[in-house]
């Protein structure tokens, strides 16, 4: 089935923020931790957080320790106080667009305004804004609720953050008619305005419209109420048991969003299951096409020819084409990946479900084929040389211990980096160091004839391509990560901090491929590896714009970019050869 995601499906700023702070104080060993309220309208969320030890509390009665978290809607002065005054660690999760409400609601009423607030009156959010004015206020929700307002002289209107812009705009329309001077200020969050706009957008596009998110979340009803109003068939589901299935294999394309507090990995499920309905106008080979291509991207095989195409442009860059040495690279990359996706501590089941599924489902042949392709690349190492079979066995020992702990359980401090991979930030750079040993110092040993500045000029290329890779596939994986407790570089830097960084690593790669053959270190061919460097800030920029989704098909667009540089090299080596 064909399926259009929206670019806006997801976790909004706030809940983004709420969820990460609530994940990150999990996997710290300060006592209990608590949120007051539920976190989040999410179900499938909170049960998630309660098994990592967060309880959602509405009363403060008999806790006097731990820390609690300030859900992103909001609470009242008079409650924040009492959460002060009870000896709590206070983390204050509010999102900042709810906060500005407050002040402006606190800061009108102190100078005599009556404030009117559009929203539901029994929202956490409306009651949080409520409790912030320090003088008359009054909550309406729809039209007619505005002849039971008194006469007011002076006053002025906010929204509940997540109301309908244009609900919201009508009941302004008609408040001013009764109050000619009010004051006006349109608080409704730009994700919600994005969200509506593009349902609205993508109700006159697709033949039905899945809104993936709680059934008690108050925007994600608001998505469903406004695509029921376009007339589209629209399907309100919460997970991907909900949807029916007879009703949507009727249809050729479906559009999917979801609320503020759905997790990535929950419309990943849901994506997958319809992309899995059987269209009526789509073709068996398109099918089998985009099947083959998933199963080359979870079964690493992608990763692995990719990694097998970039060694032998890393052979041309180095001035020492050969075949066997990728070959090698080939089979340690898919080995090694291999082994660390069953130790990546249940990560996948959020970051990926279907690679999950994929990978318990064919863990048997995984397994086998792992050891095949350590076997092979140390059998082929060692037909190349002593040094080679030592230094690959070396770099696979590596690998292999890279989730296994190395510190005795007694010796650990609170069981935190007892592992290479507790230590923050180690995943991208370990595994742009396996690239660089493996694609560049491997070929080297035994080698007679090394052109150093070519080779050392190739390996800077290469580590610094093969850390954007794994730092950007580690962007697409923060939530899961987080739940889990990997300290990747994104969620030691931030999101942000890491795409600035990987852009200045992009420039810098490609500052050094313009200017190598210039200063003699490399060949003309260096110029033709740009096209690899352009596509995978491409990458980048396509994850920034939303223009696509974090999922298989986007690490799939990253994994084609280095598999198009070995395929560049063979073009660069034929049309020498022709010339």
């Amino acid at each position: 089935m064909r399926v259009r995601l929206a670019k806006t499906a997801g976790f909004c700023m706030g809940v983004r923020r709420a969820m990460e702070m609530a994940l990150a104080e999990s996997n710290k060993s300060d006592g209990p931790l608590f949120t007051y309220g539920p976190l989040i309208h999410n179900n499938q969320v909170l049960e998630l957080l309660e098994s990592k030890g967060v309880k959602a509390i509405n009363s403060l009665t008999d806790i006097h320790a731990g820390r609690i978290i300030i859900r992103a809607h909001g609470i009242p002065p008079d409650e924040r106080q009492a959460i002060k005054n009870s000896g709590l660690k206070v983390l204050d999760a509010t999102c900042p667009k709810v906060a500005r409400v407050q002040s402006i609601v606190r800061a009108y009423t102190r100078k005599g305004y009556a404030a009117i607030i559009v929203g539901d009156k029994t929202h956490a959010e409306t009651i949080g804004l409520t409790g912030h004015a320090t003088g008359r206020v009054y909550v309406i929700d729809s039209i007619p609720d505005i002849e039971k307002l008194p006469d007011l002289n002076s006053c002025f209107v906010v929204a509940q953050t997540t109301r309908d812009e244009h609900g919201f705009n009508e009941i302004v329309k008609a408040l001013k008619k009764r109050f000619p001077e009010i004051l006006v200020f349109n608080t409704i969050c730009d994700a919600t305005h994005q969200r509506q706009n593009e349902v609205r957008l993508l109700s006159g596009e697709v033949d039905a419209l899945v809104v993936v998110g709680g059934y008690h979340s108050a925007n994600t009803q608001r998505l469903a109420e406004i695509s029921s109003k376009s007339g589209v068939p629209t399907f309100h589901v919460e997970t991907e048991n909900d949807l029916d299935l007879k009703a949507l294999a009727k249809m050729n394309l479906i559009g999917i969003t979801a609320g503020a507090s759905t997790p990535n990995w929950m419309i990943k499920n849901v994506v997958s299951a319809i992309e899995g309905i059987r269209g009526r106008r789509e073709s068996s080979f398109f099918r089998l096409i985009i099947h083959i291509i998933k199963i080359l991207v979870m079964s690493n095989i992608l990763a692995a020819l990719g990694a097998f195409s970039f060694a032998y442009c890393a052979s041309i860059l180095s001035k020492n084409p050969n075949i066997i040495f990728p070959f090698i690279t080939l089979l340690y990359i898919h080995a090694m990946l291999v082994f660390i996706r069953f130790f990546d501590k249940g990560a996948g089941s959020y970051n990926d479900p279907e690679r999950a599924v994929f990978l318990i489902k064919h863990r048997a042949v995984l397994i086998i084929s792992g050891l095949a392709a350590i076997s092979a690349g140390l059998a082929l190492s060692f037909y190349v040389g002593i040094e080679s079979l030592l230094a690959l066995a070396a770099l696979s020992l590596l690998g292999i211990t890279y989730s296994i702990p190395f510190v005795p359980g007694i010796f650990r401090i609170k069981g935190r980096y007892s592992k290479i991979k507790d230590i923050p930030g180690s995943k991208s750079l370990s595994e742009s160091l396996g690239w660089l040993a493996v694609i560049v110092f491997l070929p080297v040993l035994g080698s007679a004839s090394i052109e150093w500045p070519s080779v050392i000029t190739t390996a800077i290329i290469v580590l610094l391509m093969g850390f954007t890779r794994s730092a950007f596939l580690d962007i697409l994986q923060v939530q899961g990560d987080l739940i889990v407790g990997i300290e990747t570089l994104p969620i030691t830097l931030g999101e942000k901090n890491t795409l600035r960084l990987l852009k200045s690593t992009l420039a810098a790669t490609a500052i050094i491929l313009l200017s190598a053959p210039i200063l003699g270190l490399l060949n003309l061919f260096s110029l033709v590896v740009l096209v690899s460097v352009s596509g995978l800030a491409f990458c980048i920029l396509a994850y920034e714009r939303h223009w696509l989704y974090p999922g298989l098909t986007l690490e799939a667009l990253v994994e084609l970019n280095f598999l198009l540089s070995g395929l560049l090299g063979i073009v660069w080596l034929s049309f020498l050869w022709l010339s």
